[in-house]
């Protein structure tokens, strides 16, 4: 990996404050937390103490002028609500309304800060005043996310005022499409979604397609459990996504371009929605385009859910009005796709990472990442660890710095730092693989991960702790699946419902010494006889933790013991009799029957008839019931 400061600041390129900016959080997930209410009594507090409000950023601003303004997702999610001010680069967590009236009067007049409002660090408990001084946001690289904590993701004439639209203007007006898409190819950029595929070479194959009409459509279903990195791009800088798609427009040739975004990011819905509109009133959209006498319509489709509509010929089906199935492929989209017309897929991180390529070149793309995966990735980094949230780094960024250094370390249970150390890393979702501790030193880029049975897919990394039961993650990815497969194929409809039941019995104790070499065998059917992506990417989880976690399965078979004591069916309760002294609490807790003993005389318990309810632990004050 080679990293650059040309692309490492760690705040974006905002126009000169000439008063002070309060920017507060409105993603999802400080929304949720209630950033509203936070917004609203900043208002209220800033108006009254005497100060001029303004609820729109001007650059223009005057020195006693304060802005209050919102932004997409700032990152630490596991700190919200967040709260930034400019220029006192000051950056305040989990804030509540209470909070402002204080906020208002040390930091906006007194010009001090609010220490029990800032990040302290968990090993030293220092107070970190902004972002530069906190490890989880200064030892990323912003490129995508540059400035989605920072702008109003609202507001058009901010995205300008940073430089927007200034790619796509220059893709129209003075580029052709040939020129572009080498740009592109020679930028290395591959799709952001997935597989890693590069963008250039699939642009350049539609482009040469001789047909009239084709088609660009930003694929903004992500759908993997853990992953919000395209929602929070989508609702910090929408204007991004669109440039980004305008200029895949313009070097394929197409007229028409859809946005595939799943309904249930209704604030990402509501932003798009806008973001297209304000772009056809000011003409970057619509019937001549920059004035280039080109025409480009958007159009905003909501998905209903389905995660196999992520694959991009299912997509297809569903933007046509059909049921989300996939098709064979080939013909690929690139030669016959939307309505039988060459069409181009990307995702929403891919096209944002266009933007910047057109902009700045691909020479500056390429001065972060690895030789065959330059650039940088967004993650979301969620699970046992200490800092959750989304975060940006180069592609080659190895999976021990994100962990400890940006996530800063393995958390317990109780959610604190846990000296053993994680157990396993689930990346790329239901698709992706598992990695280990072996993997500290991986870098995270397609190939390696490729190497180790494993994937970038939609960027999703999920820590999980030694006290996780490896085979109950395999089997909660794969529930996930086998529930959305569309039932297309007979291996991925049936297969996957037979892979479950297989796992099933492994945690209810009911496997046997066949159990595992039929599981693998049906992982490997589905995999080679499903028609799609999900069908063939479904049984990883369950592949990936066989291979590093194997002996964990056969504990599981043949000593009937999970070792991380979560497979309630394999729990082996007992009474410690040196610490019973007989009181009956446990006798009388249990709702049936098995547990039996004189008064003042150690009790048993019968393991035929527990059911594992966990009463009797609760019941005992001396802490004499074990395996719980």
């Amino acid at each position: 990996m080679v990293a650059k400061d040309v692309l490492t600041e760690a705040e974006p390129k905002i126009p000169h404050v000439a008063g002070r900016r309060i920017i507060v959080c409105a993603g999802t997930g400080c929304k949720a937390n209630g950033s509203e209410a936070v917004y609203e009594a900043f208002l209220e507090s800033i108006a009254a103490a005497g100060a001029q409000v303004a609820v729109e950023f001007k650059s223009e601003g005057g020195d006693g002028e304060v802005s209050v303004t919102r932004s997409g997702c700032q990152g630490v999610c596991s700190q919200a609500p967040l709260v930034t001010i400019l220029p006192d680069t000051v950056l305040y967590m989990r804030v509540q309304p209470s909070d402002v009236e204080e906020i208002v009067a040390k930091t906006l007049v007194a010009g001090q800060v609010v220490e029990r409002l800032l990040y302290h660090l968990p090993d030293t408990g220092a107070a970190c005043r902004g972002a530069k001084d906190i490890p989880f946001l200064n030892r990323q690289t912003h490129v995508v996310l540059r400035e989605v904590g920072y702008l109003d993701p609202e507001n058009l004439q901010e995205y300008l005022r940073l430089g927007g639209y200034e790619a796509a203007r220059k893709a129209f007006l003075q580029m052709t499409p040939e020129g572009i898409c080498i740009e592109v190819a020679q930028s290395g950029l591959r799709g952001r979604g997935g597989g890693g595929f590069p963008t250039g070479r699939k642009w350049e194959a539609a482009r040469q397609r001789p047909n009239v009409k084709k088609y660009v459509i930003c694929n903004a279903d992500e759908g993997d459990p853990g992953a919000f990195m395209n929602c929070s791009v989508m609702e910090g800088n929408p204007h991004s996504v669109i440039e980004g798609l305008l200029i895949a427009a313009r070097a394929i040739g197409a007229d028409e371009a859809y946005v595939y975004i799943r309904a249930e990011y209704p604030l990402a819905v509501k932003r798009m929605k806008q973001a297209v509109a304000d772009a056809e009133a000011a003409g970057f959209l619509g019937d001549n385009v920059f004035g280039s006498g080109l025409r480009v319509h958007c159009e905003l489709k909501e998905g209903a859910g389905a995660f196999v509509c992520g694959e991009e010929t299912a997509m297809i089906a569903s933007v046509e009005g059909q049921r989300g199935m996939p098709r064979p492929k080939p013909p690929f989209p690139a030669y016959s796709g939307l309505w039988g017309k060459p069409t181009v897929i990307n995702n929403v991180e891919t096209l944002a990472q266009v933007t910047r390529i057109i902009r700045d070149g691909p020479a500056v793309f390429r001065q972060v990442g690895t030789p065959t995966a330059p650039g940088t990735k967004t993650f979301s980094i969620t699970g046992h660890v200490a800092n959750t949230g989304l975060i940006e780094v180069p592609l080659g960024t190895t999976l021990g710095e994100v962990v400890y250094g940006i996530g800063g370390g393995v958390t317990d249970d109780a959610g604190r730092l846990s000296k053993d150390g994680f157990k396993a890393v689930q990346i790329g979702g239901p698709s992706g693989g598992c990695l280990t501790p072996d993997h500290v030193n991986l870098p995270l880029d397609y190939d390696a991960l490729r190497g180790v049975g494993a994937m970038v897919g939609s960027g999703g990394l999920v820590v999980m702790n030694q006290q996780t039961c490896i085979v109950s993650i395999a089997r909660f990815f794969l529930d996930f699946t086998q529930r959305e497969s569309c039932g297309k194929c007979v291996l991925c409809r049936e297969g996957t419902r037979q892979m479950l039941a297989l796992l099933d019995d492994i945690i209810a104790g009911r496997a046997d010494a066949t159990t595992l070499p039929l599981l693998e065998s049906l992982a490997h059917a589905v995999q080679k006889g499903s028609l799609c992506g999900l069908g063939k990417t479904a049984p990883n989880p369950v592949l990936s933790t066989l291979r590093h976690f194997r002996p964990e399965y056969e504990a599981h078979i043949v000593q009937k013991r999970c070792p991380a004591g979560r497979c309630k069916a394999l729990r082996k309760i007992t009474i410690n009799e040196t610490k019973c002294i007989g009181c009956g609490a446990c006798l009388h807790k249990c709702p049936v029957n098995a547990i039996s003993g004189e008064k003042k005389k150690p009790h048993r318990i019968n393991l035929v008839a527990c059911i594992k309810c966990g009463a009797c632990a609760e019941a005992c004050k001396f802490a004499a019931v074990e395996g719980v």
